[in-house]
């Protein structure tokens, strides 16, 4: 920088800007420098304006060895001989490049005017930064709230997707509704008002929905609509609509006062009827899927000295039909075939299968039913031949009434139960052969136990056992600890208390089961 370039930057500064040699001569200063003081002016003595010479002299030699500003006060006198204290901080004018070094000092009036017109401005400038700050700070605060809002409204809304999304029953989307839907909807309460028979269709004329204590309101048995609690206000009726159908109202409770978003709650009311709709055909699929799964199941015959019962029911969210199956044949006078199987997998080839099975196993156990290792190898040959690639578990039993002998064979199925009189009991675990279907000319062992009088003896599919997340043995062990309250019990007792124990728990497939009890009479 030279001595032009500093002029021209200096010119617009409003303080006084004054550049002099160490000795003293004025050689710059800047226009606010003459309104500060009128006698510095270029080429003025400062040894001549200032009160106290050798107090210049000094200070001149500090500013000259420094490289940053340091302060310092002087007394000049003006054209009219007063004198004017001035604060000053100076410092080695770096840029400077004539003969003799040079300082940079920067003046401001020390009188008491000018110090409260500088306080006044300073005051000024404060108060508008800080008013300035506090309009940033709440604009922050509002922009966080907001964001804050938006975010939990957000979650809310998750939180009520993922439940709907989850929810398979008509049952399961009530609850999801009742516990998220009024956070998302900032509401105090909802009431569902659905019509069933528009959501689940009729599987036929005579086909009635069964009797539950469901968590909704039933428009198609009421004529009138609930009256909405009186803690709050009326409730917004929001119709649940999907595919042109009207399945049912959506009744919002607000708390008085509460604000409304009418697009925000239009949304969440199509997301609760497409999980209306949705469960209501899961329902129907699993209605129809069972209804097929019992009409495949026989009739058991009755037989004079047994008490015999079958049960079936499907696994939790089961939808396919399934190949489980159970039959009783009356060989001759004296033996009485029992059989138990399950057609590995779900659906309608595996249903087929499992209605050609017993199909064909019915005229097999008129030829070979007291001998069960034959009646397995030609089951064994029949799925290998006419059903490739299905496999299927079986077990097949043979009772001799007059000896009271049990002779059976097992393909890959889980063992007997036998079920003593007090309650004890055991499983009969051998005559064990690969499942029926994969190995083609399999010989399938057989063995033999004599039953005791009062022994019930309970055949069942692996359904029975299975827990997800368990072991086989674990189920074996739990069953047998169920075993032991079935004392007393006749057949159908002993088989609806096996086939749903454990309510709570999730069984992950259906399950069938067929119990026999051999009562004293049954001798002879």
């Amino acid at each position: 920088m030279n001595l032009a370039m500093f002029q021209a930057m200096a010119r617009a500064l409003p303080h006084a800007v004054v550049v002099c040699t160490v000795s003293g001569r004025v050689v710059a200063a800047n226009p606010a420098t003459s309104r500060t003081v009128d006698t510095l002016l270029p080429e003025a003595e400062l040894a001549d304006l200032v009160l106290d010479p050798a107090d210049l002299s000094r200070r001149m030699a500090q500013w000259a060895r420094s490289g940053s500003p340091l302060p310092g006060v002087m007394t000049v006198r003006d054209s009219a001989g007063d004198p004017v204290r001035l604060r000053c901080h100076g410092g080695r004018a770096t840029w400077w490049k004539g003969p003799e070094p040079a300082v940079q000092l920067h003046l401001s009036r020390l009188d008491v005017s000018d110090r409260f017109v500088a306080l006044s401005q300073r005051v000024s400038l404060l108060n508008q930064q800080m008013a300035y700050r506090h309009a940033i700070a709440q604009q922050r605060d509002r922009l966080l709230r907001t964001e804050q809002r938006a975010r939990a409204r957000m979650q809310r809304l998750y939180r009520l997707t993922a439940a709907l999304a989850s929810a398979a029953t008509l049952t399961d989307v009530c609850d999801a509704v009742y516990k998220c839907a009024p956070q998302a909807l900032d509401a105090a309460d909802v009431t569902l008002e659905l019509h069933p028979r528009r959501i689940v269709p009729s599987l036929g004329p005579a086909d009635t929905l069964p009797v539950t204590t469901a968590p909704w309101v039933d428009l198609d048995r009421l004529h009138t609509a609930p009256v909405s609690a009186p803690a709050y206000e009326d409730g917004q009726r929001l119709p649940l609509q999907t595919e042109g159908v009207t399945l049912g109202t959506l009744v919002i409770h607000y708390a008085p006062g509460a604000e409304q978003d009418a697009e925000h709650t239009v949304a969440i009311g199509q997301q609760i009827a497409q999980a209306v709709r949705r469960a209501g055909l899961f329902e129907h699929e699993h209605r129809l899927a069972e209804r097929l799964q019992r009409s495949l199941l026989p009739n058991l015959p009755p037989v004079e000295g047994l008490e015999i019962a079958g049960g079936y029911a499907p696994g939790t969210q089961l939808v396919d039909v399934g190949g489980d199956w159970y039959d009783v044949h009356i060989l001759d006078g004296e033996t009485v075939g029992l059989t138990i199987g399950d057609i590995a997998g779900h659906g309608i080839a595996e249903a087929t299968a499992m209605a050609q099975t017993t199909t064909v196993l019915r005229s097999i156990a008129r030829r070979s039913g007291t001998r069960p290792p034959a009646v397995l190898a030609e089951l064994n040959d029949f799925l290998g031949t006419y059903h490739h690639g299905l496999m299927a578990t079986a077990c097949y039993a043979a009772y001799d009434r007059r000896t009271r002998t049990l002779r059976y064979s097992r393909a890959g199925h889980p063992p007997p139960l036998m079920i003593h009189a007090d309650g004890s009991s055991r499983y009969l675990e051998g005559a064990l052969a690969p499942p029926l279907g994969p190995v083609p000319y399999t010989d399938y062992p057989q063995a033999e136990t004599t039953v005791p009088t009062g022994t019930t003896l309970v055949f069942y599919t692996d359904g029975l056992i299975e827990r997800r997340g368990q072991s086989l043995d674990v189920g074996l062990a739990q069953l047998l600890q169920t075993a032991r309250s079935t004392a007393g019990l006749d057949a159908e007792g002993i088989c609806s208390l096996l086939l749903h124990q454990q309510p709570d728990t999730e069984m992950p497939d259906d399950r069938a089961l067929l119990a026999v009890q051999f009562p004293s009479s049954s001798a002879g």
